[in-house]
């Protein structure tokens, strides 16, 4: 037998508060209902119970929340101040004494930068005389036969039957490439192999001629071409070893620099493979 209700009946209010009580009821059941069945588990149907958590257990939980956070903080920062303890690899002690060597306030001539790179050389192998130059625009471009040996050989070959073969099997055993007009059409297969590594012959760098056995001559007397950066106005040239003579590094200074034009230079620098620069006055 279900439970029994009672309801008092002739007095308005009494019964009118009986029957909003009861409304209440009704409605808290509903909302009891559909709560029970959103927390339904997937497994067998089980149902999860939502537990109150009191006042002391929410305590307890926020404190062990708040040590968590102190834990995580406390590797985070461990970790950043690893990261500033290691050190960005900087120069060695021998090329700082060579930098106090050099006055950065001063225009050197090409003779006395000469001289000073000779004493700043501190490297066991002989290395390689740079200059390194800024120029007023992007794609600036040109050649020069410089007075003496860069001091890098030249391998030039011109084409022919037998060059086209190895070209064919893979063998690219030539820094300058020279050909005849009449071979033009044999070579325009390979372009993608030669074209990326800037060795296809073309009319502008002087490496297509009528006169191949001339042109080859040019090239391995040191004949340099020159250009800017792709997407920057500044010129890097190799134009002498170290060890080659003070006048030899001077006067291959000197061509070059007219090659490109004094006009055009905002401000040139020479050094070697490791030393500092130097720079020029024009």
């Amino acid at each position: 037998m279900g439970k029994v209700k009672t309801r008092v009946l002739g007095d308005e209010d009494v019964e009118k508060k009986q029957k909003e009580e009861q409304k209440k009821r009704s409605a808290e059941k509903k909302m009891a209902k559909k709560t029970d069945e959103k927390v339904k588990g997937s497994k067998g149907g089980e149902r999860m119970k939502q537990v109150e958590a009191s006042d002391e257990s929410a305590a307890k939980l926020a404190k062990a929340q708040e040590i968590l956070d102190q834990k995580t903080e406390g590797k985070k920062e461990g970790k950043k101040s690893k990261a500033k303890k290691k050190k960005q690899p900087g120069r060695g002690k021998k090329y700082q004494k060579s930098r106090k060597m050099v006055d950065d306030k001063k225009l050197y001539s090409i003779k006395e930068a000469v001289v000073l790179l000779k004493k700043l050389k501190y490297a066991k192998f002989d290395e390689s005389v740079e200059l390194h130059i800024n120029v007023d625009e992007e794609g600036l471009k040109g050649e020069v036969e410089l007075p003496h040996s860069t001091g890098k050989t030249t391998r030039v070959k011109i084409v022919d039957d037998k060059v086209l073969d190895e070209i064919s099997n893979g063998k690219l055993e030539f820094d300058v490439l020279i050909t005849h007009p009449q071979y033009m059409p044999k070579l325009a297969r390979f372009a993608k192999v030669l074209g990326p590594k800037g060795l296809m012959p073309n009319p502008k760098a002087g490496t297509i001629s009528p006169k191949p056995e001339e042109a080859a001559k040019k090239f391995a007397k040191g004949t340099l071409r020159w250009k800017t950066e792709a997407k920057a106005p500044l010129i890097h040239q190799m134009i002498g070893k170290i060890s080659h003579e003070d006048k030899a590094i001077a006067e291959n200074t000197s061509a070059f620099v007219a090659s490109v034009g004094k006009s055009h230079i905002q401000s040139v620098f020479i050094k070697t493979t490791m030393s500092p620069s130097i720079k020029l006055t024009i």
